[in-house]
């Protein structure tokens, strides 16, 4: 008997030891794994977030309305450019305001929609000089960005991406300096089919001020901690048919918001620089 509750208390005291040990041993590995992902949640924030960015951008601007029906129409694509100030909200989103330069230009030669007054295909109308426009344009507008992934280095915020996807609409406002000034078609008689009357005379004012909305679609690239590189395609939807200095070229007037209003898309390369570093001691925004 007494052999018997030496082994007992052999066997206990070994149960004890070993639960002990195995308890330290899931402390120790316990403990390092926290060590270690709190290491690596530094190392994945060692990069600074920035409030701002300003940049610029080039590139081409298509007139899209009654005399273009076209999406990126060579004949009627011009250069543009633009300079930005983008305020970084978070790593999904983004308000950006743009100051952007560039001309809608287009001709009623070869079209094929009939326009009474600007047609030159009819026997009637061959001697008609086709009309033409380039007017300069300026625009500004405030654009709600939205990322579809969180953009960063990826050591600025956890599980960012360098590279995303991003959807933008806003408001804008459009100058239109009109070279040749401005007519309203829609205010004039018809013209018949056996007489011909020259280019109507543009009669109205030169200036075109209107609002649009931008509605745009791009990608974004960090290069690096401070550099960002865009490429988008936005097209700016008009409340007016004066952009290209002629309104109701159908003889028919119209009413209603983006009813038979002229439209201008530019397709852009931008490079933007980001400053106004977060203080990464203060309470995170």
């Amino acid at each position: 008997r007494k052999a018997i509750g030496e082994n007992t208390n052999h066997t206990f005291y070994f149960l004890i030891f070993t639960f002990y040990f195995n308890c330290y041993f899931m402390f120790k590995s316990l403990l390092t794994t926290a060590i270690l992902f709190s290491c690596s949640m530094v190392m994945a924030q060692d990069d600074p977030e920035y409030r701002m960015e300003f940049g610029a951008g080039l590139g081409l601007m298509t007139y899209e309305g009654d005399f273009n029906g076209k999406i990126l129409s060579g004949e009627n694509t011009s250069p543009s450019a633009s300079i930005m100030l983008r305020r970084v909200m978070n790593p999904r989103s983004a308000l950006r305001f743009a100051l952007g330069f560039g001309s809608v230009r287009g001709t009623s030669k070869n079209l094929s929609t009939y326009y009474p007054d600007f047609n030159t295909k009819m026997y009637q109308e061959s001697e008609r000089v086709p009309y033409e426009f380039k007017n300069t344009l300026v625009d500004f507008n405030a654009l709600y960005e939205y990322n579809f992934f969180p953009y960063g280095t990826g050591r600025d915020y956890r599980g960012a991406k360098r590279l995303t996807p991003f959807l933008g609409v806003g408001l804008g406002f459009t100058y239109a300096n009109c070279k040749n000034g401005t007519i309203d078609i829609s205010a004039m008689p018809a013209q018949s089919d056996t007489y011909t009357f020259g280019t109507p005379e543009m009669t109205g004012s030169k200036g075109v001020f209107t609002a649009n909305l931008p509605i745009a679609f791009g990608v974004k690239y960090k290069v690096a901690d401070r550099v960002n590189l865009g490429l988008e395609w936005m097209v700016h939807f008009t409340l007016s048919d004066k952009l290209d200095g002629v309104k109701e070229p159908y003889h028919i007037s119209s009413s209603g918001i983006f009813k038979n209003t002229d439209c201008y898309s530019n397709l852009q390369v931008s490079v933007t620089y980001s400053f106004w570093e977060k203080c990464k001691t203060c309470f995170k925004e």
